[in-house]
């Protein structure tokens, strides 16, 4: 069987729902709509309980959000590129009696990240104790002893947060009620900038300590510092990146998909979740095909499944003015370029950071503004991996977060004026002779999460993970307002980064019970 079909299912004839035409008992269907981590994940998981599974895609490639671009013979992972607790990965192998070393290589990065500022400093963030400790007495010695005491809080926040919390659907009042302790210990209502700010007094160590809310959509002025998290689950695991790309990983959960006989359908756009009887009863797509199921799972962004994918008159709870009110995250214009020269300098992971760091935020989240200046996200692969790119070549893609599309801005007229922006700010700090040395170039804005990964507002991670929409307040994993549908994936519990979405497939065990011994 091929891993993944751009034609129809073979499916056996159906009668009532559950049984095959004869008298043995068919296997219970979920059709899953959106192939990304989330959806892939889900995918095996609920293969492994019994279902028949069937995965529809819109694109003409699996990954969603993690979609490889091809160019020019360079590799461009479009979205997620950094790995932490790979343990959730290895889990979705051990379900199907593999192991995730056979199919995917992950490398370790020394440093995670390196952060510089506008000034030329740079800050080299890695898992190291002793070396994160050195770096934090190169800019300010008197924030030895309040960096140690943040590492504490996040180890907290990481156990009661991730461990906790993270992998349990918010189902239930009483699901709220057992995890309010969990929040009050974990000081859950202020953000991760006031956490950071209350140990450390340098601004730069504030900017490094507090940044990672940006990597899932959100303000670190406002995002709930249980995200502190995320420096914890950087630490205890590490970050890692994947030899071929994330592409790579994506490839092995497929893989996973074709031995279980599961079928991954692509250029299938689902536009409508059917519903009879008060309950979702299948998807039809823009072709006006039924395809019939007896759940539904949704890994496309939550927002937009309710408001397009799901009648008005069945969303009693997610209703068009609830799911205009909510907070988005942020957009994300994403430069991808490959150089006909190395650059050996530069590490695989680098902050480039603008001259403003609050106020930008602010721009961005607060008043939906587009401003002249930026911060960048710098991806080099070819760092770790050469064959991302032709022989002494480097492949990079450069990340700007943006507003979401409540900035009114026209992306297609503004695009490539922002684009070269961006290429004179990296010329002139990080990558010298970059504009002479340009071979292939792409770009993606929000507009374009909009319309090809039917994005609300673009936003790249759906709603913003404040406290407010977090947790219980953020879209369930099982539908509040349609039985038989299910939420996986940035826009659901536990939220955005690739932790976060496995861990939302994951959160389904506790809403879905295995269909047969």
């Amino acid at each position: 069987m091929n891993a993944y079909t751009s034609d129809g299912f073979s499916t056996p004839t159906r009668g009532p729902v559950g049984l095959a035409s004869g008298s043995i008992p068919a296997r219970p269907i979920a059709v899953v709509i959106g192939s990304g981590f989330g959806g892939l994940a889900a995918a095996i998981r609920l293969s492994v309980k019994g279902y028949q599974v069937k995965v529809l895609e819109k694109l003409d490639a699996p990954g969603g959000r993690a979609y490889v671009h091809h160019q020019d013979g360079f590799t461009f992972d479009a979205g997620p590129t950094i790995i932490t607790a790979p343990f959730l990965l290895e889990e979705l192998w051990a379900l199907c009696g593999k192991r995730f070393a056979d199919d995917v290589t992950l490398v370790p990065m020394d440093p995670f990240y390196r952060i510089r500022f506008a000034d030329g400093s740079s800050f080299d963030y890695s898992g190291d104790d002793a070396q994160m400790e050195a770096e934090v007495a190169r800019f300010s010695p008197a924030d030895v002893a309040g960096y140690r005491k943040f590492v504490k809080d996040a180890d907290l926040c990481r156990d009661l947060g991730f461990e906790g919390l993270g992998s349990k659907a918010f189902d239930k009042p009483s699901d709220l009620l057992k995890a309010i302790p969990f929040f009050v210990k974990m000081k859950a209502w202020r953000s991760i900038h006031s956490l950071v700010a209350k140990y450390m007094k340098n601004e730069k160590l504030r900017v490094v300590m507090s940044f990672h809310p940006l990597l899932i959509g959100g303000n670190p002025f406002s995002v709930t510092s249980a995200y502190a998290l995320i420096n914890s689950l950087e630490r205890t695991w590490g970050v890692h990146s994947a030899m071929g790309g994330t592409g790579a990983i994506v490839r092995g959960l497929v893989g996973l998909l074709q031995t279980r006989g599961v079928q991954l359908r692509l250029n299938a756009p689902v536009t409508r979740i059917r519903i009879e009887n008060g309950r979702a009863c299948g998807v039809e797509l823009d072709s006006g095909e039924f395809i019939a199921a007896d759940i539904v799972v949704s890994n496309a962004d939550t927002a937009w499944t309710y408001k397009h994918l799901v009648a008005r008159e069945h969303r009693r709870h997610w209703t068009d003015a609830r799911i205009e009110r909510g907070k988005y995250s942020m957009g994300l214009f994403v430069w991808y370029f490959g150089t006909s020269r190395q650059y050996a300098e530069v590490p695989h992971h680098m902050m480039v950071l603008g001259p403003r760091y609050k106020a930008l935020l602010t721009d961005i989240f607060k008043r939906h503004k587009l401003a002249q200046d930026f911060s960048l996200y710098l991806h080099r692969p070819t760092a770790t991996d050469p064959s991302m790119a032709p022989a002494g070549c480097d492949t990079f893609y450069a990340l700007s977060p943006v507003p979401n599309l409540d900035s009114g801005t026209d992306w297609a007229g503004y695009a490539e004026t922002y684009r070269a922006a961006i290429a004179e700010v990296l010329e002139n700090s990080v990558l010298p002779g970059l504009r002479g040395s340009i071979v292939t170039s792409k770009v993606s804005t929000p507009q374009d999460f909009h319309d090809r990964l039917w994005s609300y507002k673009g936003a790249g991670f759906g709603l913003e993970p404040v406290m407010t929409q977090s947790a219980w307040f953020r879209p369930h994993n099982r539908s509040e307002d349609v039985p038989g549908l299910y939420m996986v994936g940035a826009g659901t519990h536990p939220g955005a980064g690739v932790p976060g979405v496995l861990m939302s497939a994951k959160a389904l065990d506790s809403v879905i019970a295995h269909v047969h011994a």
